[in-house]
């Protein structure tokens, strides 16, 4: 078994999202692989890091920004233990989006789109600083990504280099 990120030559470091992206990546961004492939490899479908734990403001403004992308989103998985109280549906640009609380843990957000498609966001704690929210962000996102949340988030994130 080979770890991912690991070449026969070394350890490969994460790759980062181009530098204007990466710059504009701040509290409340989500970021989506909106590419198409042949087969779903990638444990991930991209990743967001809140401003909060407050469900009823930081739902509604990343249910507008996926529907953009992948159309109307009718249902939002969360870890009920990671956010202040979860209520069941929250109504977002006039459409009912149902909210569902499982003890997921605190590392992914499962997002419905219609009746069957789904998709998980890496969910990046709120007071993370942002070149780890970035790092872990920018590493979640890859189409070759076979990562857990959960190990991407404890990874030790490499230190910028020295002038």
């Amino acid at each position: 078994m080979t770890d991912a990120g690991v070449s026969p030559h070394g350890p490969t470091p994460p790759r980062l999202l181009p530098d204007e992206v990466h710059r504009s990546v701040g509290p409340g961004t989500a970021l989506l692989r909106l590419e198409t492939t042949g087969s779903r490899q990638s444990l991930l479908d991209g990743a967001w890091w809140p401003r909060s734990r407050d469900v009823e403001r930081e739902i509604p403004p990343l249910v507008t920004a996926l529907t953009e992308h992948l159309g109307p989103v009718t249902r939002v998985g969360l870890d009920a233990s990671a956010w202040n109280s979860i209520p069941s549906r929250l109504v977002v640009d006039d459409r009912v989006v149902h909210l569902d609380s499982f003890p997921v843990g605190d590392d992914t957000v499962l997002i419905t789109r219609g009746d069957n498609d789904h998709f998980s966001l890496m969910l990046v704690p709120p007071n993370t600083t942002p070149e780890a929210a970035r790092t872990a962000m920018a590493r979640a996102v890859r189409a070759d990504n076979v990562t857990q949340a959960t190990e991407i988030l404890l990874a030790k994130l490499p230190h910028p280099a020295g002038p």
